[in-house]
């Protein structure tokens, strides 16, 4: 059973008008004000009270009150910094009862988790560094995986989601959800005592523009801090908190569609970047049964706006879509990617939206903003806002977490926020540890929102002719891997890491698996699993369920699968690998004990479709 805990981080407020109570007794002699709790910060005393209405029968209390004082004698009333709206999670009502502030080094909440607790954290990056200046952008490495407590990343904290595992009692998973252009996103920050506290955005961030603190109109709300607990991961992998207690902003423009796709530039890089090669592409988009394709960054030096035009029209007569890439900004950053100097100003904005939507582009992706800041926040906002006038999904790159977005904005597709696919075209060293980092993100960093990773590809190589006479990175891991992780990611718009090639040198069972797979799910399951050694998780779509299971642990995972969502004597699909990674298809009836022992071997996968 799913337990679920709001942490909120009350601060206190200073009112733009105040007035002194000079040297009375009682302090409050106009409201009726019960339950006085005193804090002493900076040599003030701040006083919150209740506050009882005058009509009261009974108790009859909607907020709290703040009185401060420096010498004892003279009080300054600071009106009412939170009501019980402020608290998205609390029973709306008269139940303003009995507060009480506490500070800790400088922040009024902070969690502290049990003692042996493990973690599984990834680090926030420090600001203006990695690729052309762009970090913060949450693509960096778990570096604490089933660690102790008590550490702080590489000096910066951690970025959320945060998984903790408490001894053999049972994991945690802490987050926030709803941050809009109303409030920034923050962090988690962790002290030696085995504290961890909310964190506020880096000054160096987004190039030093913008504050680190939000502004925030009184009464306000703070984004929500979630807590989901589990005996087992369950709770962890299924949760859907991020999404249950947000509501959206504004209503969608059309009905979206979402869907699957291809990319050239994982495989092919800028080189790709051509009006020949999009147009094999989109033929390989259509053969595939897919909806779009994806042209990545340099479209507007290398095809230009006429032969976007042009690849749109080609691309609707055969049943598919554009998106089109978008650098975030023109200054925050130095990445040179072009189209540049668009998505940040409003009017260029705006203009080429319409634009897009006049040729049927279907959606954009905007890279490099990197930033948790307010201003970035407001940012994201605006281009999501934007794009569904036009009707344009949106995915980014280079970002923040998405926090409750898919249901706050309707037209938002995804976000990668995760050390993605194209670290494995760059590093045979991420490919070496593909089955590790994918074993991973089901429970932490897919749990809270969508993730755009762009992988799966059936290229042996990560290069256009899929060989090793091209300097390049090898995949180790199996084909039955590469279908596995389609399923494993969730993402309502997939950009696969497939190519044309593919038709002809991938196994036609993984072709055609990946021809079939969906890309939107109604429902999760965690079937067994542990961070970083292995996972195996169910997907249904409408009335089909996908099995999907990966292994990164050194050796061979043997696992007897209870599967009572597919019914006793139904034949089932089953794609598996034997110990040298070759893949094989076969069909088989479920047993009358629903019963089903599956075997994977390290760096390989599973795949079970009823």
């Amino acid at each position: 059973m799913k337990n679920l805990q709001k942490v909120m981080a009350i601060s206190l407020f200073p009112l733009l008008m105040s007035h002194v109570c000079q040297a009375q007794n009682p302090i409050v002699q106009t409201w009726f004000t019960p339950d006085p709790a005193p804090m002493v910060h900076n040599d003030t005393v701040y006083l919150f009270t209740d506050h009882d209405e005058d009509d009261a029968q009974y108790f009859k209390m909607k907020d709290w009150q703040l009185y401060s004082t420096t010498d004892m004698v003279n009080w300054t009333y600071r009106g009412t910094p939170i009501s019980t709206e402020t608290f998205q999670w609390a029973i709306q009502g008269d139940n303003a009862w009995a507060s009480q502030a506490i500070e800790r080094d400088g922040k009024m909440t902070g969690f502290v988790l049990p003692s042996g607790s493990t973690t599984f954290l990834c680090p926030q990056s420090k600001p203006m560094s990695g690729f052309t200046r762009t970090s913060p952008s949450y693509e960096t490495p778990y570096t604490t995986v089933d660690d102790a407590v008590g550490k702080n990343g590489w000096g910066n904290g951690y970025t959320f989601p945060c998984l903790f595992r408490n001894n053999d009692k049972g994991w945690i998973l802490i987050s926030e959800t709803g941050v809009s252009s109303a409030y920034c996103g923050s962090r988690l920050i962790g002290k030696l005592d085995g504290m961890y506290q909310i964190g506020f955005p880096q000054a160096g961030e987004y190039n030093g523009n913008g504050t680190t603190n939000p502004g925030i109109m009184l009464p306000g709300e703070t984004p929500w801090r979630t807590i989901t607990i589990g005996e087992t991961l369950a709770p962890i992998v299924e949760t859907t908190v991020a999404f249950d207690v947000v509501k959206p902003l504004y209503k969608a423009s059309q009905e979206y569609k979402y869907g699957k796709g291809s990319w050239s530039w994982i495989i092919g890089m800028d080189n790709s970047i051509t009006y020949e090669e999009q147009l094999r592409y989109i033929d390989f988009s259509a053969n595939m049964g897919y909806q779009s394709v994806l042209v990545d960054n340099w479209w507007d030096k290398r095809i230009g706006r006429k032969g976007i035009e042009k690849l749109a029209e080609y691309a609707k007569s055969k049943g598919i879509a554009l998106y089109l890439w978008y650098h975030s900004n023109g200054y925050w950053n130095d990445a040179p990617q072009s189209p540049r100097g668009i998505m940040n100003t409003t009017i260029n904005r705006r203009k080429e939206m319409k634009w897009m939507q006049s040729i049927g582009i279907r959606g954009i992706k905007v890279d490099s903003i990197g930033s948790d800041k307010q201003v970035s926040m407001q940012l994201y906002e605006d281009i999501l806002a934007d794009a569904n006038d036009y009707g344009l999904l949106v995915i980014f790159h280079g970002c923040t977490l998405p926090r409750g977005w898919e249901r706050m904005y309707p037209n938002f597709a995804s976000s990668e926020a995760v050390l993605a696919s194209e670290n494995m075209h760059f590093s045979q060293g991420s490919c070496d540890a593909e089955a590790f980092n994918a074993c991973l993100h089901p429970f932490i960093r897919n749990t809270v929102g969508s993730m755009d990773f762009g992988g799966s590809t059936l290229n042996k190589y990560y290069n256009a002719r899929n060989d090793s006479t091209t300097r390049t990175s090898r995949r180790i891991t199996s084909d039955v891997f590469a279908l596995a992780t389609s399923v494993l990611f969730q993402s309502p718009v997939q950009h696969f890491a497939l190519t044309p090639n593919n038709l002809t040198d991938a196994p036609e069972w993984a072709i055609n698996f990946m021809k079939e797979v969906p890309s939107t799910w109604d429902e999760v399951r965690f079937l067994d699993g542990y961070p970083g050694k292995y996972i195996i998780l169910a997907r249904r779509h409408q009335n089909n369920w996908y099995i999907a299971g990966i292994n990164a642990s050194s050796e061979e995972i043997k696992v007897k699968l209870h599967l009572p969502m597919i019914s006793a004597g139904e034949t089932i699909s089953v794609y598996t690998d034997n110990a040298r990674l070759v893949g094989k298809t076969s069909t088989e009836k479920l047993n009358k004990h629903q019963q089903l022992q599956v075997s994977i071997p390290c760096n390989g996968g599973i795949v079970i479709v009823n």
